[in-house]
């Protein structure tokens, strides 16, 4: 994610809430969404296909990604999640995707939304309530605002839920950014390769497909010189 609710605090040791992001979508603090097809998605989506065709997406904190209706109307299976029922429902209205809304038997405190031709299913709750008994495994994930969304207290957690959830032959675009973070502590949180490597590297093999200069003047405002997006593609090394 690329901005965060005012309400959250200025260092990157701040525990950031589910209720924090919730509230940033009722106050319309929702900078991190993009209005538009991810770019180094639509450059690098061969490199989740891989030849495939009708696949399982995951969207982990999916909020009210575009990418998601425009994978579905190629064909493939879309799961995300996201702790604001608000940007699920936003994301069905403004897609004109007709949905359901279900109880989750084994998750009392989530629901799940559903395309009523099935092909997208948005669950309500959080990333950590995941499992493969709920949603089974993924042939790729797509993370463009999830793990620099998550305290960085968290990120083996986080990690530790996603990547059981990946198949064998699965791939894992995943997307971090670099910047000064004596100046702008986040979120979005700065992903040191470090962390990459610490995170994923006993697991994946993983490559780092482009860096990209993202600058803005919001970026700008905060007091940045620079801000890059960095993909990277995770491989299970189980498979090669």
């Amino acid at each position: 994610m690329s901005d965060c609710p005012d309400s959250v605090g200025t260092k990157q040791n701040k525990v950031i809430t589910e209720e924090d992001w919730r509230k940033s979508w009722v106050a319309r603090k929702i900078g991190f969404h993009n209005a538009d097809i991810h770019k180094l998605l639509s450059e690098f989506l061969g490199e989740m296909i891989n030849g495939r065709e009708k696949l399982n997406i995951l969207f982990p904190l999916c909020g009210k990604a575009v990418d998601m209706k425009w994978l579905a109307d190629m064909g493939h299976n879309i799961v995300g999640v996201d702790v604001s029922e608000m940007a699920i429902k936003e994301f069905f209205e403004e897609q004109d995707v007709l949905y359901v809304e279900e109880a989750v038997e084994s998750l009392p405190d989530a629901k799940l939304f559903k395309s009523t031709c099935g092909n997208i299913s948005l669950y309500c709750c959080s990333i950590y309530d995941l499992s493969t008994s709920l949603l089974g495994k993924f042939d790729g994930i797509w993370d463009r605002g999830a793990l620099v969304a998550v305290n960085p207290s968290d990120r083996e957690r986080y990690v530790n839920v996603l990547l059981p959830l990946l198949k064998k032959d699965g791939r894992h675009l995943i997307v971090t950014v670099e910047y000064d973070a004596s100046i702008h502590p986040g979120p979005p949180f700065y992903v040191p390769d470090s962390d990459i490597e610490r995170l994923f590297g006993s697991t994946c093999n993983f490559k780092l497909l482009k860096k990209v200069d993202a600058l803005t003047d919001k970026h700008r405002s905060w007091g940045l010189n620079y801000f890059y997006e960095k993909l990277y593609l995770l491989t299970p090394k189980s498979h090669n």
